[in-house]
């Protein structure tokens, strides 16, 4: 198991950058952001080119990671699959495609996205519109030996009522999307607000769960007193507010991490462990969010064997 971290936090740095702070700071792996630009929505960075990826391109980023010492774990492009817009939809599809194909040309075996979700249909007629379109991304990325992982995270924003906006946060979901190929890019952090035990569902889908993020949440038991599971109602013009739980860094949360890397190794887990940060505590500026990349670094790596 590598510990490593996903870009998206530091979008404003360059990938060497990133990089260089990396290596220095202990991490061993990146989860390269490849949005094609910044600004859609927080967390997201465009940290490589893949539109636009050519020899040079590969040559010099094999160099980078070479220098550093680091490997690339998987690319992160994580957007909505079944936007209702198709025009957005298609242009969706087409930058995952570029980065299907950055990733062979590099060697990079993952490429993360979402299921997404269209909010204007019931939940059935999702689920029979990603079986229509999502396989033919999977046999793309297949044929290029590139496997397609997807975040179980919720994106309850992206739904104007604050209801799964991915159609991926459940097992029971899960076991519907490896029918269809797709693999699992795991995430407690998620698990753990919506009620399930994470350390659970490690055993029953480890042979697709083949990377992993590493985010805690903040449970406030009083607020969810106040506003139910399913959070404010006005939630004052930021649809990601629920009112209850915020994400934190690995170690300041409710994630049992000890519990979590131990029954990663039980059941045979080679992949990365990639901090995802999105702490509000830590975070706002370039100092603050470096510091939270550290607690989350001093909280893991004692837990991973070598």
């Amino acid at each position: 198991m590598q510990l490593g971290m996903l870009t998206a936090c530091l979008p404003q740095w360059t990938l060497d950058r990133i990089a260089g702070w990396a290596a220095q700071a202990g991490y061993e792996a990146l989860e390269v952001a490849v949005w094609p630009s910044t600004g859609g929505r927080d967390f997201e960075a465009a940290h490589l080119p893949v539109a636009d990826f050519g020899p040079r391109e590969v040559d010099e980023t094999l160099a980078l990671f070479d220098k550093h010492g680091l490997t690339l774990s998987a690319f992160a492009y994580y957007e909505n699959n079944l936007h209702p817009d198709p025009a957005r939809r298609e242009e969706i599809r087409t930058h995952l495609k570029h980065a299907i194909d950055a990733a062979q040309a590099l060697g990079v075996p993952y490429v993360g996205t979402f299921v997404g979700r269209d909010w204007t249909k019931p939940v059935a007629d999702n689920l029979a519109e990603a079986e229509r379109v999502l396989p033919e991304i999977v046999e793309y990325a297949g044929e290029r030996d590139v496997k397609i992982i997807v975040e179980n995270c919720v994106m309850e924003g992206w739904h104007p009522d604050g209801y799964p906006g991915n159609l991926a946060y459940s097992p029971e979901l899960w076991e519907w999307m490896f029918g269809l190929g797709l693999y699992l890019n795991w995430d407690p952090s998620h698990l753990t607000w919506i009620g399930i035990d994470p350390v659970e569902t490690i055993a029953p889908y480890i042979d697709r769960i083949v990377h992993a993020q590493a985010k805690d949440v903040e449970l406030d038991p009083a607020a969810r007193q106040r506003y139910g599971f399913f959070g404010k109602v006005d939630k004052g013009g930021n649809p990601w507010d629920m009112g209850w739980w915020r994400y934190r860094v690995p170690g300041l949360g409710q994630v049992d991490w000890a519990r979590v890397v131990d029954r990663l190794y039980e059941h045979g887990f080679t992949g990365t462990l990639s901090v995802e940060h999105e702490d509000p505590v830590w975070g706002g500026d370039d100092e603050r969010i470096t510091q939270g990349l550290n607690i989350a670094h001093r909280t893991l790596r004692p837990l991973i064997v070598g």
